[in-house]
């Protein structure tokens, strides 16, 4: 066995999952310009996002350790917010996080994942690409003339 438990979120869930997802992303392996959205997420927000598409959690020693949530977005399952704890990194948990979001996919009747990455997180585009993903496109932020995220896509069989 993993140690750990993989489940669905709910919207009375968002007050464990901000932490969690502050946390994550204040420790991202290379500095955000602009600063990630995350970090200015509320319970309130989180709550709206789940009541709006879903989102998978895994619990570990009797707490919430990761997150991904989800939104039904032009004929996909777009994936945001997949945050793993520092300590709980390299142990599979973003893989099941996503594995979770393609069985959501699948039952939703969707053939596709989406997800943006910023293009200065290489270790999580390696990750993704790891896993399926490809980049779609690149786009910067309001305000940048450079592009700074890379939109990705995982087909499903």
């Amino acid at each position: 066995m993993t140690g750990w438990v993989l489940r669905a979120l709910a919207v009375a869930d968002a007050p464990v999952i901000l932490p969690v997802i502050q946390a994550a992303f204040r420790a991202q392996s290379a500095p955000a310009d602009p600063p990630s959205g995350a970090l200015r997420e509320t319970v309130e927000s989180l709550g709206a996002q789940l009541a709006a598409g879903g989102g998978a959690g895994i619990e570990a020693e009797g707490r919430l350790v990761a997150v991904v949530l989800w939104v039904e977005r032009d004929g996909a399952l777009d994936l945001g917010r997949l945050a793993v704890l520092p300590g709980w990194r390299r142990r599979g948990l973003a893989r099941a996080l996503i594995g979770a979001a393609e069985g959501a996919a699948r039952q939703r009747g969707l053939r596709r994942l989406t997800l943006g990455v910023r293009l200065a997180l290489t270790d999580n585009r390696r990750l993704f690409t790891s896993c399926g993903f490809v980049e779609t496109g690149v786009a910067a932020h309001a305000g940048y003339a450079v592009p700074t995220s890379a939109r990705t896509e995982k087909r499903l069989a």
